[in-house]
């Protein structure tokens, strides 16, 4: 090689390659709790870098949406045909606020397996559905979906069950009002509870369409959250506040004899009346 050319290769390898850094040393874990209503308290973890200047972890945590199964926040000791009837059912949780390495979750959704759907249809019926938009008491708007199949008459000896399009309508009606009055009479809190335990909403619309066409396999298959109320932490801790907390032993009032305290003034045990 001639002298003077390919000069790079005279010069020093200042600094050379990287090192290799492990990019999960820069990582840290934060617990997802879910609300209450849900058997499950602790329900799973999510990672995000750590905070490195003005860039918060926190700030990068709010606003996700984690999916899981409605039988994944139900408690351990459930039986597992209890587990196996919600496992179809899937909940959305939006993570709200970040509270130390607690990340408070919300209700943000709800959906059916495609598993669930695809064994409900069948030869020989027709599908009804209809969807709604709903405004809870405490502010948010709600999109819920039903679906429904039609089934025979008791007595009935024809192989299909179809029913006419003014019966569908007819239903469909049915089906929005039932949905509205159910969404609109409460929180979304007592909706999703409603929603979570048994098919409540789902029986009620197969009980009100029975002088119409009888139905089967009634199911609010989707709710979607289209607006939620301006944000307030005293609001997302009542749903993270367990209803069945220990609230203090009852004080018994006063034998019919034995005088009350004045104002300011205790009864200390032992002391023989007032001090």
């Amino acid at each position: 090689m001639a002298i003077g050319k390919n000069k790079r290769l005279t010069k020093s390898k200042k600094g050379g390659r990287r090192k290799a850094v492990d990019p999960f040393l820069k990582k840290e874990w934060y617990n997802l709790m879910a609300p209450a209503i849900f058997t499950k308290k602790n329900f799973g973890k999510t990672i995000i870098t750590k905070t490195q200047g003005i860039k918060v972890a926190s700030d990068g945590l709010k606003g996700r949406v984690v999916e899981l199964s409605l039988a994944d926040l139900s408690a351990a000791d459930n039986k597992a045909t209890d587990k196996e009837d919600m496992s179809y059912r899937k909940i959305k949780l939006c993570v709200e606020d970040v509270q130390g390495y607690d990340c408070l979750t919300n209700f943000h959704g709800m959906d059916m397996t495609r598993d669930k759907l695809c064994s409900l249809i069948k030869k020989w019926q027709s599908i009804i559905e209809a969807s709604v938009d709903v405004r809870t008491t405490d502010g948010y708007v709600v999109r819920m979906f039903c679906i429904a199949f039609t089934q025979k008459h008791k007595s009935q000896l024809k192989k299909t069950s179809y029913c006419n399009s003014a019966q569908g309508r007819a239903i469909r009606a049915r089906m929005v009002s039932v949905m509205a009055e159910e969404a609109g009479k409460g929180d979304l809190r007592s909706l999703v509870r409603r929603l979570i335990v048994g098919e409540v909403i789902g029986k009620q619309i197969e009980k009100a369409t029975t002088s119409i066409f009888p139905i089967k396999d009634c199911y609010v298959r989707k709710v979607k959250v289209l607006k939620k109320p301006k944000f307030d932490v005293t609001d997302l801790m009542e749903w993270h506040k367990n209803d069945t907390e220990d609230v203090g032993k009852g004080v018994d009032a006063p034998a019919p004899g034995e005088a009350e305290p004045a104002e300011g003034e205790a009864l200390v045990a032992g002391s023989g009346g007032r001090l």
